[in-house]
C-alpha cells in the first residue's frame, strides 16, 4: 500500500475505474469472437482439433497473466511492463520491455481499425476501406480524449453487443446441430478429425496466442483504478479465462458445422479465412453471417480504442520518467492528450497506409505480435528478478517465483522462434532503435 499511496502522488492520472471497467477495456482489446478470423488456419493447422488448440493456449497464456498479477502488485503503476521490468531487472532492460511493448501497442489497434475498415467496406462497398478505417480513428480518439470513464462507457454498450451477437451464435450453432447433427465426429475438435497429432496442436498454439494479445492492457490502467492493485491482479486473471472459456466454446460449435474436413481447408489455403463464416452460412443462414460482420465491425473498432488508451499511457509512463520526450507525460483533466494524440497519429498512418495498399493487413499482421511478446519474456524475467534473485518480498516462493515465470518465458519463446522472418525482422530493427536512442540517454533517468 506504501507503493500505491507514492504512485498516487505521482501521477496526473484520474483514479476512477472499477473491477468492471478494466474487465471491459481487457476483453474489447481481446475480442470475444476473436476466433472468427483465424478458424480456418487453426483448424487445418491443428487436423482439427481447434478447440483444445484454443484450450492448450489459454493455459500458456495463464503463464503470463500470473506473471502480471505478480508485478502490478509490486508497481502499480501505468506502463505495466515498463515499470515492472525497471523493478525486476534494472533502468535498461525497463525501456527496452517499455520500448518493444510500443511496437505492438502503437501497430495492434491500427490492425483492429483496419478490419473495421475492411468489414464496412464489405457492407457498404460504395464507400472505400481507407475511409471507414479513417473515421473509426477519428471517433474512438474523441472517447479516448474525453476521458478513461466516458470511453469505458462506450466499450461496455460495444462488448455487450458483442456477446450478445456471440449469444445468438452459440444458440443458432446448438439449434442446427440439435436439428441436423453435427458434421464431424463429437469429439474431433478435441482429438482431430483425421488423427490426434500433439506436433500439429502446439504448432496451431503459437497462432492461437496471439489472439489473447490485449488482456495485458488492463495493467496499464493502474494508476486509474479504484480499491488498489489487487483489483488489477483480479481482473487481468478473469479476463483471460473468460476470453479462453468463450474462445474454446465457439471453436468447438463452429468445428462441428464445418462441412470441410481440416485436410480439405489445409490443401485449399484460400479457404481458410471464410471457413467461421462458410460454417455459418451452410448450417445457419447468411443472417447470422451479416450479423456476425457487423459486430465484428463495431467490435475491431473499440478493440482498437482500447489498445490506443493503452498506448497512450504507456507513451506517458514511459515520458514521465524522462525516456521518452516531457510533453508527452502532460495530462488534462486527469487524461494524458498528448500522449494519446501521438498514438492516434501514428495508427492514422498505419492504419489508413495500409488500408490503401491490396496487401497492406498482410504487413501489419506481420509484425504486430513481436514487440509484445518479447515485452512478456522480460515480464518473467522481472518476476524472478524481483522476487528470486533481489528477494525484495523475503523468501521467494520457487513455484510462483521461478518455476512458473521461467515455464512462461520458454513458451513464449517458442512462439517468437515460430514468427515469420519479417517480423523477427522488423523485431530486431526496432529494438535496434531502441537500444540507440538508450545510449544517447546515457541511463540517465528520475526516480
Amino acid at each position: 500500500m506504501a507503493e500505491e499511496a507514492r504512485v498516487a502522488a505521482h501521477t496526473g492520472l484520474r483514479r476512477n475505474l472499477g473491477f468492471r471497467d478494466l474487465v471491459v477495456y481487457g476483453l474489447l482489446f481481446i475480442a470475444p469472437m476473436a476466433p472468427v478470423g483465424v478458424f480456418g488456419t487453426l483448424d487445418a493447422k491443428s487436423n482439427g482439433a481447434v478447440a483444445l488448440v484454443y484450450l492448450v493456449a489459454t493455459v500458456a497464456m495463464a503463464f503470463t497473466a500470473f506473471s502480471y498479477a505478480q508485478m502490478v502488485r509490486v508497481a502499480p503503476q501505468a506502463g505495466s511492463v515498463f515499470a515492472y521490468a525497471r523493478k525486476g531487472l534494472g533502468e535498461g532492460p525497463g525501456f527496452v520491455a517499455g520500448w518493444m511493448a510500443l511496437l505492438d501497442y502503437l501497430l495492434i489497434p491500427a490492425v483492429a481499425y483496419l478490419f473495421a475498415g475492411i468489414a464496412m467496406e464489405a457492407l457498404v462497398p460504395a464507400v472505400d476501406r481507407w475511409v471507414w478505417t479513417g473515421v473509426a480513428v477519428v471517433i474512438t480518439t474523441l472517447l479516448n480524449l474525453w476521458g478513461v470513464r466516458a470511453a469505458a462507457r462506450a466499450g461496455f454498450a460495444v462488448l455487450t453487443l458483442e456477446v450478445v451477437v456471440l449469444l445468438v451464435f452459440v444458440m443458432a450453432a446448438v439449434t442446427a446441430l440439435v436439428r441436423d447433427g453435427a458434421r464431424r465426429d463429437w469429439w474431433s475438435p478435441l482429438t482431430g478429425d483425421a488423427g490426434f497429432s500433439l506436433t500439429a496442436v502446439f504448432g496451431a498454439v503459437s497462432v492461437a496466442v496471439l489472439s489473447y494479445l490485449g488482456f495485458d492492457a488492463i495493467a496499464s490502467f493502474a494508476e486509474e483504478v479504484t480499491g488498489g492493485s489487487e483489483k488489477v491482479a483480479r481482473a487481468v486473471l478473469f479476463c483471460l479465462v473468460l476470453a479462453g472459456a468463450l474462445f474454446v466454446v465457439q471453436t468447438y460449435l463452429v468445428a462441428l458445422l464445418e462441412p470441410l474436413s481440416s485436410a480439405e481447408l489445409a490443401a485449399e489455403p484460400a479457404k481458410q479465412g471464410s471457413a467461421f463464416y462458410d460454417a455459418v452460412d451452410a448450417s445457419v443462414g447468411t443472417w447470422l453471417h451479416d450479423l456476425v460482420a457487423v459486430s465484428k465491425a463495431i467490435g475491431a473498432a473499440f478493440a482498437a480504442l482500447a489498445g490506443q488508451a493503452a498506448a497512450g499511457r504507456l507513451l506517458f509512463a514511459m515520458a514521465r520518467e524522462r525516456r521518452l520526450p516531457r510533453p508527452l507525460a502532460r495530462t488534462d483533466s486527469g487524461v494524458p492528450r498528448v500522449a494519446l494524440l501521438l498514438s492516434a497519429a501514428v495508427t492514422m498512418v498505419a492504419a489508413v497506409g495500409a488500408a490503401r495498399l491490396d496487401d497492406g493487413l498482410d504487413h501489419l499482421v506481420s509484425v504486430v505480435d513481436v514487440g509484445a511478446l518479447t515485452a512478456f519474456v522480460l515480464l518473467h524475467a522481472s518476476v524472478v528478478g524481483w522476487f528470486a534473485v533481489r528477494r525484495m518480498a523475503g523468501p521467494p516462493r520457487w513455484w510462483r517465483h521461478v518455476v512458473a515465470p521461467v515455464a512462461g518465458a520458454g513458451i513464449l519463446t517458442a512462439v517468437l522462434v515460430e514468427a515469420s522472418v519479417s517480423a523477427q525482422l522488423v523485431g530486431v530493427v526496432w529494438l535496434g532503435v531502441g537500444m540507440v536512442v538508450l545510449a544517447v540517454q546515457g541511463g540517465a533517468h528520475r526516480k
